[in-house]
């Protein structure tokens, strides 16, 4: 069902706050979802507006039902995108992708391997990626990530995940390369603070089975892949999930990483890239 939503409150180049009848066309749900900070604290909003001059509109209810807003308005060039996010988990899986399995020395498991990473790792779009000092290998992993929805998802079919999905955003599951190997498991190696960078925002209309999904270190391109090439699928990786722990609403997963993985540096400005969605960029900094 389409909802009209009208008279959003414009912020005019002054900083002032004035009325205008604007007229918004929401198809059941905004299509992007994102969370800002801006002057007052932050929000949640719903991104709309021309390419060159998108506009965040303050929503008056949660992610997860009809929307309604405030009347509040900025200029997205004007706040600061945060991580859209703030899941309970992250979870993550591992060689999703052959041609990854293959260049880590060996083939892509029968069955998803899952594991966590921690809310603490979260960062959004912007954010410094901090390279711990007890590791002497950090990689960036760029994916395609799922948005659970508004209703706590537990033993989903196959057929049945896109309804318990809010929508899809760009994830870079960082790793240091050095304390995975010697762990033996992936835990500290994935878990450290700023490790999960996820934005630029959520993408609720999109269909994920083939999408290009780039990674690019200082504007050089070092993965170059298409979604359709993940062994195991959106829905059959949230049915294999959700059959072994209940996804709550906004938990984030993280469907794998292709071939091309490699080592940042402090300096280095790092984006991943998803057709449909748009690009996720942090910098690398040194850690203390």
């Amino acid at each position: 069902m389409e909802r009209l939503v009208n008279n959003w409150c414009l912020i005019n180049r002054a900083g002032d706050c004035c009325r205008a009848s604007v007229s918004v066309v929401v198809e059941s749900a905004p299509v992007r979802l994102a969370r800002i900070s801006h002057s007052e604290g932050a929000s949640f909003v719903a991104i709309g507006g021309e390419p060159d001059s998108l506009i965040a509109a303050e929503l008056g209810t949660s992610l997860f039902v009809d929307p309604t807003f405030t009347g509040r308005t900025w200029p997205l060039a004007s706040v600061e995108l945060l991580a859209p996010i703030r899941p309970s988990k992250v979870v993550c899986v591992g060689k999703n992708y052959a041609d990854h399995a293959r260049e880590m020395g060996g083939e892509a498991p029968v069955d998803p391997v899952i594991f966590l990473k921690p809310s603490t790792s979260v960062i959004g779009p912007g954010a410094d990626i901090v390279l711990p000092a007890d590791s002497a290998r950090v990689d960036y992993e760029g994916e395609l990530a799922v948005v659970i929805g508004g209703v706590p998802a537990k033993d989903v079919k196959v057929e049945d995940a896109r309804s318990v999905i809010l929508g899809y955003t760009i994830a870079n599951d960082v790793t240091a390369r050095d304390q995975q190997q010697a762990d033996g498991q992936w835990t500290r190696a994935k878990g450290h603070d700023t490790f999960c960078p996820l934005g630029p925002w959520i993408e609720t209309s999109l269909d994920p089975a083939d999408l290009e999904l780039r990674t690019e270190v200082d504007g050089e391109t070092r993965q170059d892949c298409r979604t359709s090439e993940l062994v195991h699928g959106v829905g059959e990786l949230i049915a294999w999930i959700s059959h072994a722990m209940t996804l709550l609403p906004g938990d984030v997963v993280l469907t794998g990483t292709p071939a091309g993985v490699g080592p940042m540096t402090a300096g280095q400005t790092v984006s991943v890239s998803v057709e449909g969605i748009g690009t996720l960029t942090n910098t690398v900094v040194g850690g203390p």
